[in-house]
């Protein structure tokens, strides 16, 4: 801190962008303005406009400032002290629990949680409540990418080299990551890129404004990414271009995967994908004609039942061609969530804890548990993923209560209406949020808690940068943190261990949870984080400088190797057909960030609302025109929005932003059998004229 500033980190997307806080004063009221921490190393003082207009929510007449407990006579939602919100969350706890088992009562996170809060969270669910039924929002990230690389490298980290060498490849490929709208200041690495001689390759059903930076274009029918990438491999094989001798020394399983891909000919890709067989040809011999090439995948390629298989099939080709390890190419993960890195490793995932240890494994119990100072015994197993915990809520067997920190659910789990109506069903839905979402709007008790700007924790990046967040303001009166949430709670409910509400407290014991596991922090301390600009884990100890680049050695299953995997392209999980001839996928726009909880309320970001976006030929079709509504159905449900007619679009698919209630309810909840992601990106839909 300088003076009045505080050096902190966007509360926005896997960046964490360096930015600097100023307190002030302005009509008689507090200000908090957003300056540049120019010598930040990934975003070097840039900001996009979510950024720069991020401290919006402060004052705001819409931030909860009181506890509130729906009165049961009268359906509404009364304000309470914090004492008596507590105590009856807590006696509400205890008979639940009492009626139905341990496993009554549910705890949902966030990928934009702090790694205190992560961690906390999980300790709470598995120690104070003693239930199995935890699971966060996370899940619908990256999971087919972390399941991914853990089966291929042993370990999940999303990027394993800093940004910064996306600037210095000689072909970047970015799998379905709009780059541009969902973290623009990384976009100057793509830039920096191509003045560097390099090559940007994009493939996405939409020419994006990503693509439109890009030297090359592909455009597959949606959910088609994986047979694209055994069409490459088999061009790369065919060709004799393999890295034979990084295969045979670093590897494990090629010949079974090269026996695999020998039916994807050029025209067998073109047929299932849409693009053309030169097409594939071209962009196969601009891989294998330079060293440092890149593969990045992002949500595109990730959120479909074939997710975790999509990425495998594009490790096995990264590695064909010798690149993880190798200086300024290799495999690459771009995170989405603020914390989807962090809030994945220290113990919000249903089957894991503190440093990507897993909950089966005895000796991370009894590692895990010795920090904590409870029996081994005594930690619950594995429970169900974030949407089979909301598919269960309710039911004879599921949960009859559940905690929702940081998540706004009723807009962004798929098939949103059914989910909706598991909330409605339980006995007790808490909801921990800064402002009024529309899932704290049927909670039986809403909690007010602090944001980035009024509160200290650490984030770790897309990069595995852990950085900290400085508290630069104090929050307003009657807003607590979820910590003093989570001790509070454990307080009530007798938990055998205390619970710190200081965040640097409960970061080093985060340490010591972690030490000796795959995402180790043992190293690392705010004080180092500072000086540092953020430090890179694994990170063992004190004298350990953090490791920026992994696999340049070894990977980390035990012979050192990686493992390359079959895979099948198996198609979308609900084809077109003749009742819903459309392919439906989502995204993101540059002015929202997720559910748009936050976003939507910050009046410097344009509120458009939802739209459908179409090729002419389709809207000339069904006969409607730009700004026109069309209702879009699938077989959950129907939305209706403007049309919006561009020619960057593939004519057999529609495109609608998720940040809007509404489009999740059309999206389909078939799971990734190994990440258990849902298929946000693709589903069977029809659009008429409304």
């Amino acid at each position: 801190m300088t003076g009045t500033q505080t050096r902190t980190h966007c509360p926005y997307c896997s960046l964490q962008c360096g930015m600097t806080l100023q307190p002030g004063r302005a009509e008689g009221r507090a200000t908090l303005e957003v300056l540049p921490w120019e010598d930040f190393p990934v975003n070097e003082g840039g900001l996009c406009r979510k950024g720069w207009t991020s401290a919006g929510l402060r004052g705001s007449r819409e931030r909860l400032t009181s506890p509130l407990v729906r009165d049961r006579e009268t359906g509404a939602l009364t304000a309470v002290t914090w004492e008596e919100a507590l105590d009856h969350v807590a006696d509400r706890l205890r008979t639940i629990q009492d009626e139905h088992g341990k496993d009554a009562v549910a705890v949902f996170g966030g990928g934009g949680l702090t790694n205190e809060k992560a961690y906390q969270l999980g300790k709470f669910a598995r120690v104070a409540l003693g239930t199995s039924q935890i699971d966060y929002n996370g899940r619908w990230c990256m999971s087919s990418a972390a399941s991914a690389g853990t089966r291929t490298f042993g370990v999940d980290r999303g990027l394993p080299f800093p940004l910064s060498d996306v600037a210095q490849a000689e072909v970047v490929v970015l799998v379905g990551s709009n780059m541009a709208e969902t973290m623009p200041p990384a976009a100057r690495y793509l830039d920096r890129c191509r003045e560097n001689g390099g090559k940007v390759v994009v493939i996405d059903p939409r020419v994006t404004a990503t693509a439109e930076r890009a030297d090359v274009v592909v455009q597959p029918v949606p959910g088609t990414d994986l047979a694209l990438a055994l069409g490459l491999l088999h061009l790369v094989i065919a060709g004799g271009h393999v890295d034979t001798a990084y295969v045979e020394a670093r590897t494990n399983g090629f010949a079974a995967v090269a026996d695999s891909v020998a039916a994807w000919w050029p025209e067998r890709v073109e047929r299932v994908t849409g693009v053309a067989a030169e097409e594939l040809r071209a962009l196969a011999d601009l891989l294998v004609s330079h060293r440092k090439v890149m593969v990045l995948t992002a949500r595109g390629a990730e959120q479909h039942a074939t997710g975790s298989d999509t990425v495998l099939a594009w490790i096995d080709l990264a590695l064909a061609l010798g690149l993880p390890g190798r200086e300024h190419a290799g495999y690459g993960c771009l995170t989405g969530q603020g914390n989807g890195q962090g809030g994945r490793e220290h113990g919000q995932k249903n089957d894991q804890l503190p440093g990507y240890r897993m909950l089966v494994d005895p000796a991370a119990r009894a590692h895990v548990a010795g920090v904590w100072g409870v029996d081994p015994d005594s930690l619950p197993g594995p429970g169900r993923s974030a949407y089979e915990l909301l598919d269960a809520l309710g039911t004879d067997d599921g949960p009859k209560a559940l905690l929702v920190h940081g998540s706004n659910i009723v807009v962004s789990a798929p098939n949103a209406t059914h989910v909706e109506q598991r909330l409605a069903s339980l006995d007790l839905l808490v909801v921990c949020d800064i402002v009024m979402s529309e899932t704290a709007a049927m909670a039986d008790v809403v909690l007010p808690v602090t944001q980035w700007a009024e509160e200290t924790g650490t984030m770790t990046n897309l990069e595995g940068r852990v950085i900290l967040r400085r508290q630069a303001v104090a929050p307003p009166r009657g807003v607590h943190s979820d910590l003093d949430v989570v001790a509070g709670l454990a307080e009530r409910l007798k938990a055998p261990i205390a619970f710190s509400t200081d965040p640097e407290e409960v970061f080093e014991e985060l340490g010591r949870a972690s030490a000796g596991g795959k995402a180790d922090y043992a190293g690392i301390t705010y004080e180092r984080i500072e000086a540092e600009k953020g430090v890179f884990w694994p990170c063992p100890d004190a004298t350990h400088p953090g490791t920026p680049r992994m696999f340049t050695e070894a990977f980390a299953h035990p012979d050192g190797r990686a493992k390359m995997h079959v895979v099948e392209h198996r198609g979308t999980a609900e084809p077109i057909d003749e009742a819903f001839p459309l392919h439906l996928t989502t995204g993101r726009v540059l002015a929202q960030y997720q559910s748009g909880a936050q976003t939507r309320r910050i009046r410097e970001l344009p509120d458009t609302g939802a739209f459908v976006e179409m090729h002419p030929l389709l809207a000339r079709r069904l006969g409607t025109a730009d700004g026109e509504q069309v209702t879009v159905s699938t077989r959950r449900g129907s939305v209706q929005a403007p049309a919006r007619v561009v020619t960057t679009i593939r004519p057999d698919t529609v495109f609608v932003p998720f940040h809007w209630l509404g489009v999740n309810r059309l999206t389909n909840d078939a799971l990734d059998p190994a990440s258990r992601m849902p298929e946000f990106k693709v589903c069977a839909a029809s659009v008429e004229v409304s």
